[in-house]
């Protein structure tokens, strides 16, 4: 009799296994499906975006209210006050590269199966790369043309002190300022193809793992002992990530907090506000306008119910600013919003570190603050410039935090314009445009992956979706995998 009820378990099994994607009931192999949750239920969830949405409410009120009563918050108390936040943002750093490596492995492995030598691993790089590209190009255009009509005419002209360069940003200035376009170029090319694999991992070339990793997942065999053991990473990294995701909203509080107190509301003139407001204005443009129109031609769906959805992710970006930090809080929302595994985990890590929207719109605005603050005023053919090396440089920035700053002075030097007291005041203020930036490179991403998802057509083998649920089984990547060879 028990070996009667074995064999009947084993065929239920089998049939639920074997069952069409149509059916009412979802493979429990690849989701955990969850009843649906109230409002206040899913507020009370651990690391739901109400809770992040809070925190960083809480932390941008008290912030600001402290810094608006106290003369001078000491230095120790804004240290101290940041550790959790920078424990909680050194973690996510830790899977980000492991995360980069085994996305990019199954994502190629995924298309292999799923085209069988056909073209839509193609059609998926080329859909993705030309559609960054393109956006990038966009961005740095209007916001070169908004800051040349607009902009530029509002900036003061400075004197005095306010043009002496610092020491420290002296070191800074002199390590970049000979740096030329080809060199950037060349860079660029050079970190495609690391010479030493290990060192890229040690060092975060980004890009240099990126492409390796995309070379393990054509040459892998598929079901080998190598792939098993990549998925198994795979799952061990989302069970982190899971847990990371849980503490989100003692992280982005602790991180957005400390660096408000160093805020001086005082020392913002009307140079800097316009800085800012330009800035803002552009991703503005950029981000609620631009974009938006792009996805609804493409996908004919609400972009900002789409963008909402996403604001675990562009929240995060804010508190962290950094893409790559970020990387799997924007994966696991997107995997939520219905986009198909294989473009998720292609498109979105690719995109952390090549489509930086927000960066982009930011270097011809704060290369005309530089030049106009001093007088100097730029032709047509330097804006054509800007908008090329802009173009460059964004799409070779690494997505960690203030890593613009570098490059600014590369292009501020290629149009003739001098790195004087006012870089100061750039570097004084970059950390708060950057989350800015980083919030709005992350955004584009998520778009990003349902506009590619939408032209090429891809879909998951088995049919499931992620919107339906409030949280993605860490084991189901592996056992979906698992049951597809069987």
């Amino acid at each position: 009799m028990g070996e009667l009820d074995s064999k009947t378990d084993e065929m239920e099994r089998a049939a639920s296994s074997n069952s069409s994607p149509s059916n009412n009931t979802m493979p429990t192999a690849a989701v955990a499906v969850e009843e649906k949750k109230t409002f206040w239920q899913r507020a009370k969830t651990p690391g739901s975006v109400w809770q992040i949405i809070l925190a960083a409410i809480l932390a941008i009120v008290i912030g600001l209210a402290v810094t608006t009563t106290v003369d001078e918050v000491p230095e120790a108390a804004i240290v101290l006050l940041a550790v959790p936040g920078n424990l909680w943002l050194r973690a996510l750093r830790a899977v980000v590269l492991p995360m980069i490596v085994t996305a990019m492995i199954m994502a190629v492995q995924r298309l292999r199966n799923m085209t069988q030598g056909g073209g839509a691993a193609g059609k998926l790089a080329r859909w993705t790369v030309g559609y960054y590209v393109l956006t990038t190009i966009l961005a740095v255009a209007h916001s070169a043309l908004l800051v040349g009509l607009v902009w530029s005419k509002l900036f003061n002209v400075v004197s005095g002190s306010a043009l002496e360069v610092s020491e420290e940003d002296k070191e800074l200035v002199d390590e970049r300022k000979d740096t030329a376009i080809h060199d950037v170029v060349v860079d660029m090319f050079y970190s495609l193809v690391p010479n030493n694999i290990v060192n890229a991992l040690a060092t975060d070339a980004l890009l240099s793992v990126l492409i390796t990793a995309i070379v393990l997942g054509y040459v892998i065999k598929p079901g080998g002992a190598l792939y098993r053991a990549v998925e198994e990473v795979e799952v061990i990294i989302l069970r982190v990530i899971t847990v990371l995701i849980h503490l989100a909203p003692i992280g982005v509080f602790f991180l957005i907090m400390p660096n408000l107190f160093r805020l001086d509301i005082a020392e913002i003139g009307t140079n800097l506000g316009i800085l800012i407001g330009g800035t803002l204005c552009g991703m503005f443009i950029h981000m609620f306008i631009l974009i938006p129109i792009i996805f609804f031609i493409f996908t004919r769906s609400n972009p900002y119910t789409f963008w909402f959805k996403m604001s675990p992710a562009w929240i995060t970006a804010w508190g962290t600013a950094s893409s790559a930090a970020t990387l799997p809080v924007t994966i696991r929302c997107v995997l939520k919003a219905g986009v198909p595994i294989t473009v998720t985990k292609f498109s979105v890590p690719l995109g952390c570190l090549i489509n930086m929207d927000g960066t982009a719109i930011y270097f011809p605005i704060v290369v005309v603050f530089l030049a106009a603050t001093q007088g100097i005023t730029l032709n047509a053919t330097d804006y054509i410039i800007i908008i090329l090396l802009s173009t460059l440089a964004s799409i070779g920035t690494t997505p960690i935090p203030s890593s613009s700053l570098v490059l600014v002075v590369m292009i501020a030097t290629s149009v003739g314009v001098p790195i004087t007291g006012m870089y100061a005041v750039v570097i004084a203020i970059d950390w708060f445009l950057d989350r800015f930036r980083t919030a709005v490179n992350v955004s584009c991403d998520t778009w990003a992956a349902k506009i590619v998802t939408q032209v090429t057509g891809i879909k998951d083998e088995d049919g499931v979706t992620y919107d339906e649920t409030e949280s993605i089984d860490p084991n189901a990547l592996g056992r979906r995998e698992d049951e597809s060879r069987v």
